[in-house]
């Protein structure tokens, strides 16, 4: 695995070390104060290019268009809220998406169930245990966005997010974020109506370089990426992990997500 990531800057494999408790405190202490933390370098800038590219034919040929219109809460409508409230607004996300199912020789699989990075995930975020995901299609995803194309304002139904940058668009592509703009109890619907017409001072925008790994707490913080600028395009891997053992996506959800319910016959 050293081949593929930083295991020098970033100790994950050495649990026991102050390295590796320094590095876990830095993290939890990042998710509280800023509702993420990114671990630039985590995997090799030059093997995450590396994967792009052999990912890239592929990704051309066999992806699923993943296109949408939708609020920020991918809900037809919220009980309280009139139908022209500006968080009930639709905007379009598109993106092309290959599924576990079709990487299954790609090192990104490897990273994934890779033991010492579930287990300090698991850590930075307070969890007990994480698990990877039984689902054969959304456990891992590697996503495409290509010049004018953008993931819209929303919130996540996860509580974390975990991605990992394989390429960086040279233009465009930034990630833009609102910290705790809602709570568990409170949804803040007039906060939401000033995000949503640019009148919220405390977005922040960042743009994370190839190989970074970012946990991202999203449920509550609404987030986006701009659209892209040029023409190289913006591929990330989503990894999914869970706090409990056997989830999978429901058949509905695969075929909106995905375009199809079962594994890709080889």
């Amino acid at each position: 695995m050293q081949h593929f990531l930083n295991l020098d800057n970033f100790p994950i494999d050495r649990p026991d070390s102050h390295d590796y408790r320094a590095l876990v405190a830095k993290c939890k202490d990042e998710l509280v104060r800023d509702g993420m933390y990114n671990l630039h370098g985590f995997m090799r800038p030059e093997m995450a290019r590396k994967v792009a590219s052999d990912l890239t034919p592929k990704m051309e040929t066999d992806s699923f268009t993943h296109k949408r219109s939708h609020n920020i809460y991918f809900s037809k409508s919220i009980p309280d809220l009139a139908v022209e409230h500006p968080a009930l607004q639709l905007r379009d996300t598109i993106n092309h998406t290959l599924c576990a199912d079709q990487i299954e020789n790609s090192p990104i699989i490897k990273i994934y169930q890779y033991t010492p990075l579930v287990r300090f995930l698991a850590e930075t975020m307070g969890k007990p245990r994480l698990y990877t995901m039984d689902d054969p299609l959304a456990r891992v995803n590697v996503m495409s966005y290509y010049e004018g194309e953008a993931l819209n304002w929303h919130f996540d139904r996860s509580e974390f997010t975990t991605t990992l940058l394989l390429r960086a668009p040279s233009g465009g592509g930034a990630f833009e974020y609102r910290s705790d703009l809602r709570s568990d109890d409170h949804p803040n619907y007039d906060g939401v109506a000033r995000l949503l017409n640019g009148d919220d001072p405390d977005v922040r925008q960042i743009s994370l370089s190839e190989g970074t790994l970012n946990v991202f707490r999203g449920r509550n913080t609404a987030h986006r990426v701009t659209p892209i600028e040029s023409g190289t395009s913006r591929m990330i891997t989503v990894f999914s992990y869970y706090d409990q053992p056997g989830v999978q996506f429901s058949s509905e959800e695969r075929i909106g997500f995905f375009g199809r319910d079962g594994v890709e016959q080889v």
